[in-house]
């Protein structure tokens, strides 16, 4: 897929992403999705990049930088990664992770961070192809209702 662009996320893309978004998630809404995507489009420090082809996001990786969380440097942290499930395979998420490595290595970060569900077996084996490994976090929850 040497036709792919990726570029910086803008805010005229939230919905196109919302679709492909809603197309993996099976979701029925959207809006809180659309205010993170336009919200992220305005950040300028955190690396949030869509995969275009042909003129359509068919691609998206929304990362933010969070400084001194949790006793760790300055890192970086995939918060959601979506292909168009038409797409998937292609290597799109691939140049998307590339996009943001190169990123965050030009602004001095170190590492990056994501979080998966133990259960996400192909999400898992994804970041695993990009060089992610087990870090020294352990997720904790709680719920509050």
């Amino acid at each position: 897929m040497d036709n792919i662009l990726i570029r910086k996320l803008k805010s005229e893309d939230a919905e196109e992403i919302s679709k492909i978004y809603l197309s993996i998630t099976k979701t029925t809404s959207v809006d809180d999705f659309r205010k993170i995507v336009a919200k992220q489009s305005q950040r300028d420090e955190d690396a949030s990049f869509v995969a275009e082809l042909n003129g359509k996001v068919v691609g998206y990786l929304i990362s933010y930088t969070l400084i001194g969380g949790f006793g760790i440097a300055k890192s970086a942290w995939v918060a959601n990664i979506g292909v168009n499930p038409k797409f998937m395979g292609q290597g799109i998420g691939e140049k998307m992770a590339a996009e943001i490595f190169k990123y965050y290595r030009n602004k001095g970060i170190k590492d990056i961070y994501t979080s998966v569900t133990w259960d996400s077996t192909d999400l898992l084996s994804f970041f695993k192809t990009l060089g992610f490994d087990r870090s020294e976090f352990i997720n904790l929850k709680r719920s509050l209702g």
